[in-house]
């Protein structure tokens, strides 16, 4: 039985267009702060405001946070845009602890909010730099 051959009019994919400095900042921005964050919460679980002497569940997590971070460092506009939405969550709680919690957990809870703040904003101004980028190679 013969090979199926592939239609002479497909082409393989274009390489995909080197994004421009302004987006490889974003990008350094989100990751770094992405890993201080899931440090933050580790460190604040275990060794620096437990709930229990010897750590907490609680350190679980960070391990959410590093879901995405082989996306963003593919500049994968998908991650970018689910940890903007995801990365909520930890405001609510950073908030909440900040608010109901006694120093020192009250400080790493403003601590984390600070670090929300700055990814969610490296991931949109990312996510704008790259459409806009793109929209002008299209154009």
């Amino acid at each position: 039985m013969p090979e199926p051959t592939a239609p002479a009019s497909s082409a393989p994919p274009a390489p995909a267009a080197e994004p421009p400095p302004a987006a490889r900042l974003t990008r350094a921005v989100a990751v770094a702060s992405l890993l201080a964050l899931a440090a933050l919460c580790l460190a604040w679980e275990l060794w620096l405001a437990p709930l229990r002497p010897g750590g907490s569940w609680l350190a679980l997590k960070a391990l959410p946070l590093l879901l995405p971070l082989p996306g963003l460092l593919r500049y994968r506009m998908l991650s970018y845009r689910r940890l903007a939405l995801f990365i909520w969550l930890y405001f609510v709680e950073g908030a909440v602890r900040a608010s109901s919690d006694r120093p020192p957990s009250s400080w790493l809870a403003l601590a984390e909010v600070l670090l929300v703040l700055v990814l969610f904003t490296a991931c949109a101004a990312h996510v704008r730099l790259r459409q806009k980028h793109a929209h002008a190679q299209a154009a």
